[in-house]
């Protein structure tokens, strides 16, 4: 097979491997790179085990063309150069012909990223990379020719940046798995994951699958960028940039030795990128987990967070663990302290009393944030959704009475008695218990 495999001598493939390749829904790849014969080799196996000559696919003006269609879509900001999209977009004929053109020669070399903090809500902030438009597109075009080749070896414990899985799909094999009884629980933490991951051990990863020297010349140098924050400029020697397109991806390839310890080991494990959990039936279990997880994180040139990291019985209160915004504890599905002050930021910011905007414009304003926000949280105990209606509500009395030039909060019963429940209902205004009534009741 000439069809970027490799012609040297067949390494065997694990049948479980090939069953559950072959078990999995193809029809995400992108069927201008991937042929009927590639996606039959992700699922039989590849000459040797690795892939060669995939630079003619990155380079391709259809591959381009679909990774210039994910950037414009994903927006963002721009990076070192300037250049926004919407800049790259009134030339991006005469751009992507020019990357193809320095990636079909080898003269393409990344700019530096630009380094912005980006607030995480506890008061602390998270670096964010932001590499230029050019480069994104193609670091979006190496990803749609490398990315079936690691997902055919991927485990179905993991959930994040993977194509059709998210976390909702996470939440549910939680649950999942709880009913089931594995109620212990190793909550653990990677210690600034993104920033620690080892590039040597990490391309060394890449390289048991893919062995076309251009492609691995890529992603080496997207992992040299140089970063730049302000004045200053320096070279990073690990990690990888969180907000590049191909930073997720090789991030779960580095975790995924894990996920195949954990899982050979018979421990059920969910993992989201780097957050992840191991439900167990007995507090000797989850203890030897934790153990088979340190010795593998430092092994590998990673550290668990020592504050973040700990083992419970997630039915007894105060034993429970945080997992994707919601806290799983003593039998119920709460929403996370973080995630539920953060929504309460954004109301306050968005129900000021020295706003001067009409109700209808502030509901209008309220609605798309609270049907997004129910739509992932509508599995929470109902009670916090109802505190929440009555928060809202509050906000809005004292709004209308400061609009009235009267002082006060909004907490008095004349004031209940003048604005009702139904009054803002009629408003308009999405109520989060009554959401959840509905959609229990369609049930």
């Amino acid at each position: 097979m000439r069809d970027g495999t490799d012609q040297q001598a067949a390494s065997a493939v694990p049948e479980t491997a090939k069953q559950d390749a072959e078990a999995r829904d193809w029809s995400w790849v992108e069927g201008s790179i991937w042929t009927e014969r590639m996606v039959a080799a992700l699922v039989n196996g590849v000459k040797g085990g690795r892939w060669f000559s995939l630079i003619d696919k990155v380079y391709a003006p259809t591959t381009l063309a679909s990774a210039w269609h994910k950037v414009r879509h994903n927006g963002g900001a721009a990076g070192v150069d300037g250049q926004s999209v919407d800049r790259f977009a009134a030339r991006a004929e005469d751009y992507l012909a020019e990357l193809a053109a320095d990636l079909r020669t080898g003269t393409y070399r990344p700019q530096s990223i630009r380094r912005v903090e980006i607030a995480k809500g506890d008061g602390k902030t998270r670096p964010l990379g932001i590499p230029t438009v050019k480069d994104r597109v193609v670091q979006a075009a190496v990803k749609l020719v490398i990315e079936p080749i690691f997902e055919a070896k991927f485990l179905p414990t993991s959930y994040g940046f993977r194509p059709r899985r998210g976390c909702k799909d996470a939440l549910r094999e939680v649950d999942r798995l709880l009913h089931e009884g594995y109620s212990f629980v190793v909550d653990a933490d990677l210690q600034s994951y993104f920033d620690s991951i080892p590039h040597d051990r990490l391309m060394e990863r890449v390289e048991t699958l893919i062995s076309d020297g251009q492609v691995l010349e890529l992603l080496h140098g997207w992992l040299a960028q140089d970063i730049f924050d302000g004045v200053k400029q320096w070279k990073p020697t690990g990690g990888t940039p969180q907000g590049a397109v191909i930073s997720p991806l090789l991030a779960n390839l580095y975790l995924h030795p894990l996920d195949e310890l954990l899982a050979g080991s018979g421990y059920r494990m969910v993992r989201y990128a780097d957050d992840f959990v191991v439900l167990c039936r007995s507090p000797e279990e989850a203890q030897a987990a934790l153990v088979a997880i340190r010795t593998w994180v430092e092994a590998n040139g990673l550290s668990l967070h020592p504050d973040k990291t700990h083992l419970g019985d997630c039915r007894l209160p105060g034993q429970g663990f945080d997992f994707l915004g919601y806290r799983f504890e003593a039998g119920r599905r709460k929403v996370r302290k973080k995630s539920l002050k953060r929504l309460k930021d954004t109301i306050r910011e968005k129900t000021r009393r020295t706003r001067g905007d009409s109700l209808v414009r502030i509901v209008a304003d309220l609605n798309p944030m609270l049907r997004g926000w129910f739509a992932y949280f509508k599995h929470a105990d109902h009670q916090i959704l109802q505190g929440i209606d009555g928060f809202i509500r509050r906000r809005l009395r004292a709004l209308l009475r400061k609009q009235e030039k009267r002082p006060g909060f909004g907490r008095c019963q004349a004031d209940h008695q003048r604005w009702t429940n139904a009054f803002f209902s009629e408003a308009g205004l999405f109520a989060l218990h009554t959401a959840w009534l509905t959609a229990r009741g369609s049930r």
